[in-house]
Formats: structure tokens, sequence, C-alpha cells
């Protein structure tokens, strides 16, 4: 079981200082899209569309991150050639950092939604799903950046498991708004909005489970991506 003080057993002390300098970014930049997330869902609930449009603008400064994230792993890749519990921190954060960047792809596609919405007018839904669903994912979001900074692998797979509870809600949030759109034609344009901006946020979830899942792999080895019940594996491979 990987434990924290194990990156921390180099005999280069700069080698340590790479390793951690590339967790504290990833952190960084997960911290400022998570921040992003909770403003672009009250942006579109409280109809602020400066907020939304300053959320769309600093996009950019998330994509930054991601690149210079991936150089920093290529030169520890490519310097260092690190192996075992070193490597696996390294592949991590590579892939860790991909979905970082496409939740903040899809919270500023959620502020480009309420833009939208800020011009036709008032909800008929008063954005019950958004504010629950949007919820629900910032809280799957913040609990899966902090497995990744704590190591723990627990939490990590009640991250997981909590996408299945999302992907439900999706389900439910989808079908109530057909039916506001088949109750009065003029709803039809506001309501498809809340589908794509429930579309994204629908999306965050997987995403945040993909990092939990990382997390997994990270801690102990172990690749869980498509298995139905991740205990159920860990425990499977436990017992060989």
């Amino acid at each position: 079981m990987l434990k924290q003080e194990d990156y921390k057993q180099h005999i280069s002390e700069q080698f340590n200082t790479e390793l951690e300098e590339i967790k504290n970014h990833l952190l960084e930049m997960g911290g400022k899209v998570e921040k992003q997330l909770i403003e672009a869902v009250e942006a579109m609930v409280s109809r602020n569309t400066s907020v939304a449009e300053e959320i769309i603008s600093r996009d950019h400064e998330v994509n930054q991150m991601e690149m210079r994230i991936d150089d920093e792993c290529a030169t520890i890749l490519a310097r260092r050639q690190p192996a075992a519990s070193d490597l696996r921190l390294v592949v991590s954060v590579i892939k860790v950092n991909t979905d970082i960047e496409r939740i903040g792809d899809e919270a500023a596609k959620i502020a480009r939604q309420g833009i939208r919405l800020a011009d036709e007018g008032a909800s008929p839904t008063n954005f019950v799903e958004i504010r629950h669903i949007g919820s629900h994912v910032a809280s799957m979001l913040h609990k899966a950046l902090d497995a990744f900074a704590r190591l723990d692998m627990d939490l990590a797979v009640d991250v997981v498991k909590e996408d299945n509870d999302v992907d439900k809600e999706y389900g439910s949030a989808m079908r109530s708004l057909v039916t506001f759109m088949m109750e009065d034609q003029r709803n039809i344009g506001p309501i498809l909005n809340e589908m794509w901006a429930l579309r994204s946020l629908e999306r965050i979830g997987d995403h945040a489970a993909n990092i939990a899942e990382h997390v997994v792999y990270l801690v102990r080895g172990l690749d869980v991506r498509h298995q139905e019940s991740i205990e159920e594996y860990i425990e499977q491979v436990d017992e060989r």
C-alpha cells in the first residue's frame, strides 16, 4: 500500500522536490477548476452574465496549467526514468491533468449556457435539477482531489461509486425537463439550454470518477477502469 512518505525516500533531494511540485501544481489546478465549476453553476442560477463571461475568459489559464504540468512530467520521465511507485505517480498526474482540464472545459460550457439562459428569461424549473446535480458533482470533484492529495483509496472508491448515483439523477432530471417542454412549447428554448448544462455536469461527474480511479491505480497499482464493482475486484486481487 502506497503512502505519502514513500515519495520522500530518494537519494536525490531534487527528485523529491520535482515529484512534490508536480503534485502541488496538479492540486492547484484542481482547486482552480473546482472554483470555476461552483461559480459557473451559481452564475447560471443567478443569471449573472458578468461572472459567466469571466469564467469563460479564465479557461485559457487552466489550459496553460495543463501544458505546464505535462511539460514537467515529460522532463521527469526523460531525466529521471522513474520506476515503480514514482512512475505510477507521474503517469497518474498526466491522466488526472487531462481530466481536470476537461472539467474546466465543461465549466466554461455551463457558463455559456448560463449566458444564453439569461437572454431567454425566467426558467420554468427554477434550476432545481441544476442546483442538485451541480452540488453533487462539485462534492465528488472535491473528494476526488482530496483522495489524490492524501492517497486515500477508500475515499476514491466512494467517489467512483457515487458516479452511478449521478447517472441516475441525470436520467431523472432529463425526464423531468422533457415534461416541462411538453407542457408548454415556450419552455423549449430555456429547457434545451438547461439540458446542455446538465449534460456538462454529468460529464464532470464522469471525470471526477476517472480521477478517483487513477488514485486507486496510484496507491495499489490496479487498473480498475471498466470494472462493475471496484470493491469486489480489489477483494479478488487480494485473495489471489
